[in-house]
């Protein structure tokens, strides 16, 4: 702009300068809001205090195996076929927080066992969500905490039948059913066919299975497929055979009590599917 002296000056908007304060503020504000609900997002892991005591001096946990279970029929498998032996102590649990799943949020929970006779067996029931920015995450926590040396993984997990891709019809009659997948270091006896083409495995599970490859740990997941919505018994047992060549120390309870299954699981009607 020239003045009435000739002289050139540069044109100043306040208007102009109001708006770039506004948008720095508002994205040191965004930035604050993200940071914020990054942190809330992460995983946390809460052990006993013997546990932690270990943990701290900077050792690792002991474990040949580590037994995870991923779903409520997964989950409740273990409470009525392996944990109500009794010969479990609870030594640890994850919260985690997100859009679906908040800690101290009813059934929705991470909890740890580990065998009292054999220490080194380690067991975890997760029943509540874990999102997708969260699983790797997860993975890494809670196994960064066990010696590699000697471990093997075993992950349970529930799927819809309606997930499962097959060229095949799937009757009424052939779910649930199990597929596994497992990493090249392991090496055990196949209980069950393989995960086939184009299926894939997706969630926690695949985050698992991927840190147990790279940090070549045998693991094997064991995908159960079911048309049942729900905790249904006939589901439960299908998971048997994933457990039967573990060890001693994993033993099955082949009987339940019919309290223990009433507890926990509802009867399928055979006809229409329905829970009675």
């Amino acid at each position: 702009m020239a003045t009435f002296f000739g002289e050139v000056v540069s044109v100043f908007s306040r208007a102009v300068e109001e708006d770039d304060e506004e948008e720095l503020d508002e994205d040191e504000e965004d930035a604050q809001i993200r940071r914020e609900l990054e942190e809330k997002r992460q995983v946390h892991l809460n052990w006993s205090p013997a546990v932690c005591d270990a943990l701290k001096t900077g050792d690792k946990l002991t474990c040949s195996h580590f037994i995870l279970a991923v779903g409520h029929n997964a989950s409740r498998f273990l409470s009525v076929y392996v944990l109500a032996s009794e010969k479990w102590d609870a030594v640890g649990r994850a919260s985690v927080w997100n859009e679906r799943s908040q800690p101290g949020s009813g059934e929705q929970s991470c909890v740890f066992y580990r065998h009292r006779d054999e220490p080194s067996v380690l067991i975890c029931q997760l029943t509540c969500y874990v999102a997708e920015d969260q699983q790797f995450q997860w993975a890494e926590k809670v196994l960064d905490c066990l010696q590699h040396r000697e471990l093997h993984v075993t992950v349970l997990s529930d799927s819809s039948v309606a997930d499962y891709k097959s060229a095949e019809y799937l009757g009424g009659n052939s779910a649930p059913f199990l597929r596994s997948l497992h990493t090249t270091t392991f090496n055990g006896p196949p209980v069950c066919p393989a995960l086939e083409q184009p299926n894939i495995l997706t969630g926690l599970p695949a985050a698992v299975l991927n840190h147990c490859q790279v940090h070549r740990i045998p693991a094997v997941v064991y995908q159960c497929f079911t048309d049942v919505i729900g905790t249904d018994s006939v589901t439960m047992e299908t998971y048997k055979p994933a457990l039967v060549n573990l060890g001693p120390s994993i033993k099955l309870d082949h009987c339940p009590s019919s309290d223990a299954l009433r507890k926990i699981v509802r009867t399928r009607d055979p006809q229409s599917n329905l829970y009675i």
